[in-house]
């Protein structure tokens, strides 16, 4: 796309909201991930796909925030997935008190480079009644700073995303801007589990492939990517697992191929029900099969259940966009 706006993406993780704003328009001058792992996706990616993504950085947000940052003065948008176990309810939800809270670096990086247009996502805890204050907290500091500021739940699946992952999108634009702003309206029906991974399942000459599609015949509970704390290469917590279940997924870990020709499956009790490879689940996150990760499979899968897809970052960036440009 011509006339690219610049943007800044703050852990950027694997790379989902970083690609789908990538195309909605947005021309990355920084990348920034804590995570090893993830920030060779970013490089392996960016080359091979030749993004022009120019500067992709392994930093602590925190540190980052606290260093001169003229040099990126200016830039359209900062964007970015800030940690969600302050607010997840499979953790404390203990807020500003969490050292994982990274609102207050992501709000002095935006200080410091007064973009036009910010966009954070997190989880849907954020918006209860309990963190209102905290909300209001954000939004007088970016008010301060000459912004106007738009909190929206949304489901995944609204976009074309074969899984429910609701998520919490803060939007602020500079006033002469936001009046242009509105959320996306057209809703895109996602396909079942089954509908969007038949082909990986078969791949390996597996019979069952067409049979198990029929049962997979809803969207997937949310992907859970764990913590380096807690997780590792399975699809979540026991509701989350059961949830799978219910699909004939087998959710108690991550396979390293497709089922064989002969599969008959693993466990009693779960007869003819496979296993999720890394692929699979980043399709189930909205990735393009382009799209590579870096590391063994625990590394790998963590980067995906963890990210933000990018059908949706690339809907809302292209609003976002287009506030920016109709009143150039």
């Amino acid at each position: 796309m011509s006339n690219k706006l610049t943007s800044i993406e703050l852990c950027a993780g694997a790379g989902g909201q970083a690609l789908g704003l990538h195309l909605a328009g947005f021309q990355h001058k920084l990348l920034i991930d804590i995570e090893p792992a993830a920030c060779k996706t970013l490089e392996m990616n960016n080359l091979t796909h030749s993004l022009g993504w120019r500067t992709i950085l392994e930093k602590c947000l925190i540190e980052f925030s606290h260093s001169n940052l003229e040099e990126y003065a200016g830039v359209d948008l900062i964007a970015g997935g800030v940690p969600c176990p302050p607010f997840s309810k499979a953790g404390k939800q203990l807020g500003k008190d969490d050292e994982r809270d990274l609102f207050p670096a992501a709000l002095r990086i935006v200080r410091k480079i007064d973009p036009k247009a910010v966009m954070l996502e997190n989880v849907a805890g954020l918006l209860e009644p309990k963190f209102k204050s905290y909300r209001d907290a954000i939004d007088l500091e970016l008010s301060e700073l000459g912004y106007t500021t738009f909190w929206r739940l949304i489901s995944c699946s609204d976009y074309g995303v074969p899984q429910l992952r609701p998520r919490v999108i803060l939007v602020a634009l500079k006033q002469r801007y936001a009046d242009k702003f509105c959320w996306p309206d057209e809703k895109t029906s996602p396909p079942t589990v089954g509908e969007s991974l038949v082909d990986l399942m078969e791949e390996l000459g597996w019979s069952g492939a067409e049979e198990w599609a029929k049962k997979a015949n809803k969207i997937a509970p949310t992907l859970v990517g764990g913590s380096k704390k807690h997780g590792g290469p399975d699809l979540g917590p026991t509701r989350a697992k059961a949830a799978w279940r219910e699909l004939s997924v087998n959710g108690h870990r991550v396979a390293d191929l497709p089922p064989s020709s002969d599969f008959i499956g693993e466990k009693v009790g779960y007869e003819n029900m496979p296993l999720l490879t890394v692929r699979m689940a980043a399709r189930i996150q909205g990735f393009p099969d382009f799209w590579s990760f870096f590391g063994k499979k625990t590394a790998a899968y963590r980067q995906v259940g963890n990210a933000f897809p990018p059908p949706v970052s690339k809907a809302i960036g292209e609003k976002i966009r287009q506030a920016l440009t109709e009143t150039s």
